[in-house]
């Protein structure tokens, strides 16, 4: 039987920016499920104000210089990597000079605003997190996604990935957090996302609304299992995952939840006949 591979997909991952729950979090899951023997790859965005010098990112050659059509119009795409020595792990960075050179996270540091194309670096970044992973080769088994801006990778592994082969098997999961963003995203989300041929159908959520609720239903919606990453969750959330009968892992603190997300794969894959 052969080792289980990971993939990790995270909006912020701890030392490359000021310690969060979810970086904390992304920093350590991917050590503890790569010590209990599975293999991973960890990926996040190369935010403008990560110290490339101090963290020694450096540019992967052989996996930029692909483009990527957001709202109709080419952008290049950047491969960093970064390793933590001490977890034996490494990190790869989604980097573009439009989307993410800016010095600061998701907002304007003067203004404290959100950015206004949050919703186009989020397309961006999760459809480079695919590309990247074709271009290594690598087929993940289990893909886990956390914080908002990642929200959008089930449903381009589900619909505009449909046919590559690489994902046939993959299963997502989704961690949803309470890092609400105020009012709601660029109104023109869904008609950006139709460039990538979805419909109101496949954007159901995200067409009523792109707040942040409706952002993780859309998540939700094409996702394989869930996991409550914070102790409290939106009573209308806990509504759409029991609804959708989906495997779900209610809140494990940080003294439970490596060797419960580990059980948790495992126990997805187990209808697939990969374990570790």
């Amino acid at each position: 039987m052969k080792k289980a591979k990971v993939l990790f997909v995270s909006q912020d991952i701890t030392p490359y920016l000021d310690e969060t729950y979810i970086g904390k979090i992304s920093r350590r899951l991917p050590q503890g499920i790569q010590e209990r023997g599975k293999e991973i790859r960890t990926f996040m965005p190369k935010y403008g104000n990560i110290n490339e010098r101090r963290h020694q990112l450096h540019e992967v050659i052989r996996l930029s210089g692909m483009n990527l059509v957001i709202n109709d119009v080419d952008h290049p795409l950047i491969i960093k990597v970064a390793s933590i020595p001490s977890a034996r792990m490494q990190v790869y960075f989604i980097d573009n000079e439009e989307y993410f050179s800016r010095k600061s996270t998701l907002t304007d540091k003067t203004s404290g605003k959100y950015f206004d194309d949050n919703d186009e670096r989020s397309m961006f970044f999760v459809r480079g997190v695919v590309e990247t992973v074709k271009k290594l080769g690598w087929q993940p088994d289990i893909i886990h996604c956390h914080g908002w801006f990642t929200s959008l990778l089930p449903m381009y592994i589900k619909k505009y990935y449909a046919d590559e082969p690489l994902f046939a098997e993959s299963k997502i999961t989704v961690s949803l957090y309470n890092d609400e963003y105020p009012k709601s995203l660029n109104k023109k989300f869904a008609e950006k996302l139709s460039f990538d041929g979805f419909n109101k159908k496949d954007l159901k959520h995200i067409v009523e609304e792109s707040n942040h609720l409706n952002i993780q239903k859309q998540a939700i919606e094409y996702a394989d299992a869930i996991i409550q990453g914070d102790e409290t969750m939106h009573p209308e959330l806990e509504k759409h995952i029991k609804k959708s009968g989906k495997p779900f892992l209610g809140y494990k603190n940080e003294i439970e939840y490596l060797d419960a997300f580990n059980e948790f794969y495992d126990s997805i894959l187990q209808e697939v006949d990969v374990l570790s």
